[in-house]
């Protein structure tokens, strides 16, 4: 007998607390298995706690940038990461890139695009 695919467990970090929510929800409605933090150090201590397949992270956040952000999450535990951002000039994708983010998105996102970039990074990070 065939067990079932285990959703993707990920870790949105996002500082906009109406963001979050709308993220977190929107994504669990999508079999994914959503956690939530505010600031970078919170995800990068909850990186550290539990395993995860993703890393969300908005780049502008309080405490820690999210390209510091995955940097470490990419050198520590090997998790493959998207930017969602209101940034997206040329230095801003490529910054990205260079912190280890394998998408970067825009905002505002359509969930259709996200769900996307999340299925292109998972194959790509397993």
């Amino acid at each position: 007998m065939e067990t079932a695919p285990q959703p993707l467990r990920l870790l949105v970090v996002e500082d906009h607390a109406d963001t979050s929510r709308s993220l977190a929800q929107t994504l669990s409605r999508h079999g994914f298995l959503v956690t939530v933090v505010m600031d970078g150090e919170s995800g990068l201590a909850l990186t550290a706690a539990q395993p995860f397949d993703l890393l969300l992270s908005d780049l502008q956040l309080p405490k820690m940038s999210g390209y510091a952000l995955m940097e470490l999450v990419a050198e520590r535990h090997g998790i493959p990461g998207i930017a969602v951002s209101g940034s997206g000039m040329k230095d801003d994708v490529a910054r990205a890139r260079e912190a280890g983010f394998s998408e970067h998105l825009i905002k505002p996102v359509t969930i259709t695009r996200l769900i996307e970039a999340i299925e292109r990074a998972a194959k790509r990070g397993g």
